[in-house]
């Protein structure tokens, strides 16, 4: 196991891909600390699929736009294994509803900014102090390099945004051997789209994608964990598209 013994958090990490990204980490030795939000019967869900594979990990509660409850995922996880953080996987996030300009309103435009950009901002900072080495992993999106769909403008500026703080924190972070990097998705198969893109929207996409087809929340773990490991050991400051080939950057 590759990431035996490592103590990791995942923001967001008891659905969709944060779910496959927790699950991932912990089949490769690494005690997980799985933040969720609201929903307690899929974090629930989540660490028992865990501990029923053999994997150790906790769930914390929080909203990672706010500080208090960053502090406390950190602290949690210090609790549970010790002062060390090793891996850092930053997946909250959301789009939280497609609307043009003209439907925006500043409010609407920071929330959106806040839930992708501000948590990662929030939790990074809060956790770099306990990494001795390591790595940490944001996701992006294929939308912050196209600019999104329709109606995804906010969304698609927040995660170009997070692009570029993975690229600022890889320079600044390496000298303290810790690499930063991210991931690009396109379209994956998760309840974002369930919720927010139409059924005849996604079979167009899947059938312009060279593979023909969505991608898997389990793809894009399997990528954050060689991320988290050792065998990326010289990889940093990159953003990784994972999109079967639909977008070229």
């Amino acid at each position: 196991m590759k990431l035996a013994n490592k103590v990791a958090i995942v923001s967001g990490g008891a659905r969709d891909i944060g779910k496959a990204v927790s699950l991932k980490l912990a089949a490769e030795g690494a005690k997980v600390v799985v933040n969720y939000y609201s929903n307690i019967q899929t974090a629930d869900e989540t660490l028992a699929e865990i501990e029923a594979a053999g994997g150790e990990a906790i769930i914390v509660q929080g909203d990672m736009t706010k500080q208090a409850d960053v502090d406390r995922v950190v602290a949690a996880a210090q609790k549970a294994y010790g002062s060390t953080i090793d891996i850092l996987v930053n997946v909250a996030g959301g789009l939280v509803e497609r609307k043009t300009l003209a439907e925006m309103d500043e409010n609407f435009f920071n929330q959106v900014i806040a839930l992708n950009l501000n948590s990662t901002f929030l939790l990074t900072k809060a956790v770099v102090p306990y990494m001795d080495g390591g790595a940490i992993v944001n996701l992006a999106s294929q939308a912050g390099r196209d600019g999104g769909g329709p109606g995804a403008s906010a969304y698609a500026t927040s995660k170009g945004a997070v692009m570029t703080f993975t690229r600022a924190m890889a320079k600044e972070l390496g000298p303290q051997n810790i690499r930063v990097n991210s991931l690009c998705p396109g379209m994956i198969s998760t309840t974002f789209h369930d919720v927010f893109t139409k059924d005849a929207v996604r079979e167009n996409v899947a059938n312009a994608t060279p593979l023909k087809r969505e991608g898997k929340a389990c793809e894009v773990a399997e990528a954050v964990a060689y991320l988290a490991s050792d065998e990326a050991s010289f990889i940093t400051g990159t953003n990784i598209d994972i999109n079967g080939g639909l977008f070229f950057s």
